[in-house]
């Protein structure tokens, strides 16, 4: 079973994936791609991001022997990023990149079994500072959610869930997603 954690930068996807590693230690935990790619901007842009994408894709597709994994992140999340730059008109957007991105990321979906997605509420009481970039924060949840609505890109046999909530909710709701 191969499981994706995604939501924009500081929703609670580290935290989420550690409690849930902590309830399953025989599921096998794969980082955030950003840790994959060498990072020499202090800005990220569209190549950037279009790399995490293709890494998490690539990771996606590779065989996990019969293992559970929990991704934290996974394409849909770069593309995301690239359709918030483009709403926000920075960062060297690109539309080919987009539409690249649109292809790798519906192929390595089909190797998803449960998205996991945290949108932002302000409920949830998940503190950031001015240096998450709030703006770039809330545009990629937007894009996020309009895109884990595409069944195009997402595909029809992969489970999608949204949790909120405190992190016992939401390991609950993950939970109760992995039994039904």
């Amino acid at each position: 079973m191969r499981i994706v954690v995604s939501g924009t930068h500081a929703s609670g996807k580290t935290t989420l994936i550690d409690d849930l590693v902590a309830a399953h230690p025989e599921f096998e935990r794969w980082g955030d791609p950003f840790e994959l790619v060498d990072d020499a901007l202090d800005e990220p842009d569209a190549s950037t991001f279009f790399e995490q994408l293709v890494s998490s894709a690539r990771r996606l597709m590779t065989d996990a022997g019969g293992r559970t994994v929990v991704a934290e992140r996974g394409p849909i999340d770069f593309l995301a990023y690239l359709g918030a730059l483009e709403a926000l008109r920075r960062g060297g957007r690109s539309s080919s990149l987009s539409a690249r991105g649109f292809e790798v990321t519906a192929s390595a979906m089909q190797r998803v079994d449960l998205l996991v997605v945290l949108p932002l509420h302000h409920r949830d009481d998940l503190p950031v500072g001015d240096d998450e970039d709030p703006e770039l924060r809330a545009a990629m949840d937007e894009a996020l959610l309009e895109l884990v609505d595409d069944p195009d890109l997402v595909g029809e046999h992969v489970r999608v869930i949204e949790v909120s909530g405190d992190r016992a909710t939401r390991l609950a709701a993950v939970e109760r997603a992995l039994q039904g």
